[in-house]
């Protein structure tokens, strides 16, 4: 049934074609070799020689079946096995081939799930690579800006540098001239004092010549009663009674002091810090911090005109002597000038760098106004130009200013607590004197211009001889104390009275003569900051910090 190739021996593996074939041939071959000696021995024949080759080669493919039997053992072994035992083994070997195949299916799905989130993460990381090398390029660009910038930079700061230190050369050099300068101002200052001192020296001894000369004028008065003799040693007198020196008018009123209370206006919102009668009027003109001007009949306690278009607080008001001119003083560093008769604003004077506190005008002239500003200045102005014609500058800064009579000289009130007397028209020093140990807060002339009345934070109200700077008075109550940096306190028309308010919202009124206590006037309900007489001496206005106005009769 199958050929000679095909064949298995039993305990032998089956041979291929190519191998099969072969080896006889080389067992012919080893057999044909020792044929070819024995054909050599004559004496054996030719078939004993075919059958010792056939013994031969039998015994060669004896041997290597035994050693093809070793080799192939375990597989004839199981060739031998029956195939029912084979096919159960093979169905196991299956079946775990089976599992193990499913288990590398399992595993290869949880590894392509694995190469799947890999491959997705892979992309994101490589998105984001190319994402921060855009960054690290747009960041080089910038850093190299970045350098461009700092370089210009640097030269910039070199030049700074470079100028700086010029600066600084030019600050050393100016501060060294400062230095001179100081002490030369300093050497002047020494001079001026001494200069004062002297000067003061020889107040007192012309201050002792007068008191000789009105000693012997009361000796002269005493011994003659007829008045026509009394007028003729006045007038020989030559200025020295006060009485007939210049500002003196023999009409002026009596003053009397306020019994009652005739009016209460409600006149600002927020306080009102200045109050001031027109010139030979009753009409009363307020400034508050509502930033109105208003004008007051104080007769009938009715409200005739109110003045507008200031941008701040009204801290001083004057009027000029013909009464067509309303001055005030602002909190915005100017000085509004309005027409009495239109209500219009004919000026705004512009000079000050800070708040303006103080204004007056001249008493003969309605051209002339000073001002002064809590900038070390004192400012006169030209109200028909419309603008400063002369600027003073103090060491102290000033609360409040008034002209003197003679329209050519200033007094000024400052922080230091001096009364400074100015020439307007130089602008020199003309006189100091410390007329309180705190600020001065009101500075008001007599209408005869004979005495200065000056209020100070201390809550002392002096009374000063203008001649001789000394002190003719000195008032002060128990209760009494200044309100503000600019309360303002006044002086009847005949030298007779002085009234002042106190922050416990009275009204103080005291005697010259000091013959009689103080009298205290009683009606705010807040402190008191500002007084002012008529010129008839019988109505007294006084002004507080709620804005309310009381008229005294």
């Amino acid at each position: 049934m199958q050929g000679v190739n095909d064949m298995i021996i039993p305990g032998t593996t089956r041979l291929s074609p190519a191998n099969s074939v072969p080896q006889p041939n080389l067992c012919l071959r080893r057999c044909h070799q020792p044929l070819r000696l024995r054909h050599r021995t004559p004496a054996r024949t030719t078939d004993e020689i075919g059958r010792e080759a056939i013994r031969r080669a039998m015994k060669a493919l004896r041997k290597r079946h035994l050693l093809e039997e070793g080799a192939h053992a375990p597989a004839i072994a199981a060739l031998s096995r029956p195939f029912a035992a084979q096919g159960l083994e093979w169905k196991e070997k299956a079946e775990k081939l089976e599992f193990e195949l499913q288990q590398c299916y399992r595993a290869q799905s949880r590894l392509s799930e694995q190469l799947v989130v890999e491959v997705a993460e892979c992309r994101s990381s490589k998105a984001l690579v190319q994402e921060k090398e855009s960054l690290i390029t747009s960041l080089q660009s910038e850093v190299t800006q970045a350098r461009e910038e700092n370089s210009q930079l640097k030269e910039c700061l070199d030049e700074k540098t470079e100028a700086l230190v010029l600066v600084l050369t030019e600050n050393h050099s100016l501060q060294s001239q400062m230095k001179d300068v100081m002490q030369k101002l300093n050497d002047a200052q020494a001079e001026n004092k001494n200069l004062i001192d002297r000067w003061m020296l020889e107040k007192m001894k012309d201050a002792e010549k007068l008191n000789e000369v009105n000693a012997l004028y009361e000796e002269m008065m005493q011994q003659l009663k007829v008045s026509s003799i009394e007028q003729l040693a006045r007038q020989k007198a030559d200025g020295v009674v006060r009485q007939r020196e210049a500002g003196y008018c023999d009409d002026i009123p009596d003053s009397a002091i306020p019994s009652a209370c005739k009016h209460v206006l409600h006149a600002h919102d927020g306080g009102c810090g200045s109050i001031s009668f027109e010139h030979s009027s009753n009409n009363l003109i307020s400034g508050g911090h509502d930033r109105a001007v208003k004008i007051w009949d104080a007769n009938t306690g009715t409200l005739r005109q109110t003045l507008r278009g200031s941008v701040s607080s009204i801290l001083d008001l004057a009027v000029t002597h013909d009464n067509k001119f309303v001055i005030g003083a602002s909190g915005s560093n100017h000085l509004f000038v309005w027409e009495s008769s239109s209500a219009r604003i004919r000026h705004s004077l512009t000079g000050h760098a800070d708040k303006v506190c103080g204004v007056d005008a001249g008493r003969h002239s309605a051209r002339h106004v000073v001002s002064a500003a809590y900038d070390h200045t004192i400012k006169l102005w030209d109200l028909q130009k419309g603008y400063c014609v002369n600027t003073i500058i103090s060491i102290s800064n000033c609360n409040a200013v008034a002209y003197g009579l003679d329209g050519l000289t200033i007094w000024s009130g400052h922080v230091d607590g001096n009364l400074r007397l100015w020439d307007g028209r130089s602008g020199k020093l003309l006189s100091e004197v410390a007329a309180h140990s705190q600020s001065v807060t009101s500075v008001a002339i007599s209408r005869s211009g004979n005495m200065v009345l000056t209020s100070g934070r201390d809550n002392v109200h002096n009374l000063f001889d203008v001649r001789t700077l000394e002190i003719c008075g000195a008032f002060r109550g128990n209760g009494n104390r200044v309100a503000s940096n600019w309360s303002r306190s006044c002086i009847s028309g005949d030298e007779r009275f002085v009234a002042a308010g106190s922050a416990d919202g009275s009204v103080y009124v005291w005697p010259t003569a000091k013959t009689e206590p103080a009298i205290v006037l009683e009606g705010h309900d807040s402190p008191v900051l500002c007084c002012a007489w008529n010129a008839f001496g019988r109505t007294l206005a006084s002004s507080d910090k709620n804005g309310t106005i009381c008229i005294w009769g």
